[in-house]
């Protein structure tokens, strides 16, 4: 089998595999191809995907030799229309969103698989590239704050005066939540954390930060650990003890998401108006809407003082590290395809190929992403 390693649109710094990936790939004795340049932006070069048993050609010619395709964004549009049937594409493909991406894999009889929806197991940790990139953006966007913000993180006492530590309010202690707990404790903020479920209470204390609590949420244990839909009731009480605590807060880190859906609005627009001038919001759900009612994707805002950063893209500016991580997950994920003897077996009744595969023999074969564009 040709195994083919496709460099990343300019937007994108990581890449999917990195030359210690590629060594341990070649034990199963497969020939890997690996598109000129693909590592640079991570500052892995070409002379050392070639020492590591790789191959490296354009992309033209990997298109069309390699059997399995690897990236992090999804070839285009004409490059999905011109593959070969039977191809295999692993990729981060957001399927429950990208709808007419899902039909074209279908259409062209490519079996696509999307890391972003691998069932949330324990058995799945060691490939959940959503924990590994949060872990990634949850650092970097209380790094960012502490830059952006007119004022100390930590307490000091100097011959001047003492300076009051910053106070952050964290939404949803996810794992780029909680990662954010732990930085900005490291960093001598004051922090509080809101999420709706209460099992994430013990984990933030456990990081040194203090739980908002509102009663009467749903939990749902069939989410998979996600957040759900919550009653019109809570929301109401949800967004009076928000608003409460973030006009109290220096920073605000936002995190909450619901796979599939909108991002849940948490800080209203009268809220940010309440906050300090100098305060900083940091939206690392900006791509689903966001949780700020001023975000704007890729953006930042100012609104009367407030600084709204929109920014769902924290690993890629961490390219080194995040494709580190990545490229882990992606090579414990092809040893479930892989064989010994180095061919491509699509095993169904592994649980985690089956919940990851989107598309297959023109057909597409994932329950979930098929109910979402039923009900859209």
């Amino acid at each position: 089998m040709i195994l083919g390693l496709l460099k990343e649109p300019d937007f994108e710094k990581r890449v999917a595999l990195i030359p210690d990936n590629i060594l341990i790939l070649k034990d199963f004795g497969i020939e890997i191809l690996v598109e000129t340049g693909a590592g640079s932006r991570a500052f892995f070069t070409d002379e050392q995907y070639l020492a590591a048993g790789a191959k490296i050609e354009e992309r033209s010619t990997i298109l069309s030799s390699a059997g399995l395709l690897i990236s992090i964004q999804p070839p285009s549009s004409t490059e999905i229309e011109n593959l070969e049937e039977g191809k295999s594409l692993l990729s981060v493909l957001n399927p429950l969103f990208e709808h007419e991406l899902v039909k074209q894999l279908a259409k062209s009889k490519i079996s696509s698989f999307s890391l972003d929806v691998i069932p949330r197991t324990t058995r799945a940790q060691a490939m959940d590239i959503l924990s590994s990139m949060a872990t990634v953006a949850g650092y970097r966007a209380v790094l960012t704050a502490a830059l952006e913000l007119p004022k100390f993180f930590p307490m000091f006492m100097t011959a001047a005066g003492t300076i009051k530590p910053a106070k952050l309010l964290i939404l949803g202690a996810g794992v780029a939540g909680l990662q954010s707990i732990a930085t900005a404790r490291k960093l001598g903020a004051v922090v509080e954390v809101f999420d709706v479920r209460a099992a994430v209470k013990e984990e933030v204390m456990g990081l040194g930060a203090k739980f908002v609590e509102v009663e009467g949420a749903t939990d749902d244990k069939a989410a998979g650990g996600y957040a759900v839909e919550q009653s019109d009731d809570f929301k109401k009480r949800q967004a009076q003890a928000i608003h409460d605590h973030a006009v109290r807060s220096d920073v605000i880190i936002c995190t909450a998401q619901i796979p599939g859906r909108k991002a849940p609005l948490l800080i209203q627009k009268e809220t940010v108006e309440a906050m300090k001038p100098g305060s900083v919001i940091i939206d690392l759900a900006a791509s689903g809407g966001g949780n700020s009612a001023f975000t704007q994707n890729a953006q930042t805002i100012i609104h009367k003082g407030i600084k709204i950063i929109g920014n769902s893209d924290f690993p890629t500016d961490m390219p080194t590290d995040a494709s580190q991580m990545f490229g882990k997950n992606v090579l414990n994920f092809l040893k479930l395809l892989i064989t010994k003897e180095g061919n491509l077996h699509l095993n169904w009744e592994d649980d985690l190929v089956k919940g990851t595969c989107v598309t297959h023999d023109g057909n597409i074969v994932h329950e979930r992403v098929l109910s979402f564009m039923k009900s859209v």
